[in-house]
């Protein structure tokens, strides 16, 4: 086996999952960004933060999504990709959105994994001490 493509098809699901959220999103950036603003409007958090932060989650989940298919800044895009779900699993949580806190959470497991795995690689290679 090739291990460039077994690479490519391991990180391929979580990629594909970013891609897809930030591309169906582009299009409508303004509906998702107020419509998110809407969801959090009885929370502590201030609407002004809350509408600027859709509009840039929708660009780093595209971004991370292509940096995760393409191999190319993989390591931070696991970084981003984690801290995206860290911020996504605090506000479902501050709207009680338990299910959704539950996919962020397994996204959340597999990025980590996929961490892990490019960690072991690297200290394999002497790369970290």
């Amino acid at each position: 086996m090739n291990p460039t493509l077994v690479a490519l098809f391991i990180r391929l699901p979580i990629a594909m999952s970013f891609l897809g959220h930030g591309l169906v999103r582009l299009p409508k950036l303004q509906a998702f960004a107020t419509g998110t603003a809407e969801q959090f409007a009885d929370t502590l958090l201030p609407q002004g933060f809350v509408l600027g932060f859709g509009y840039v989650l929708v660009v780093v989940e595209f971004l991370t999504g292509i940096w995760l298919i393409s191999g190319r800044w993989f390591n931070e895009a696991l970084i981003a990709g984690l801290a995206i779900m860290t911020i996504l699993i605090f506000g479902s949580a501050l709207i009680e959105n338990w299910t959704a806190v539950s996919v962020q959470l397994i996204h959340s497991s597999y990025l980590a994994g996929l961490l892990i795995w490019q960690l072991h690689k690297a200290s394999e290679k002497g790369a970290i001490r």
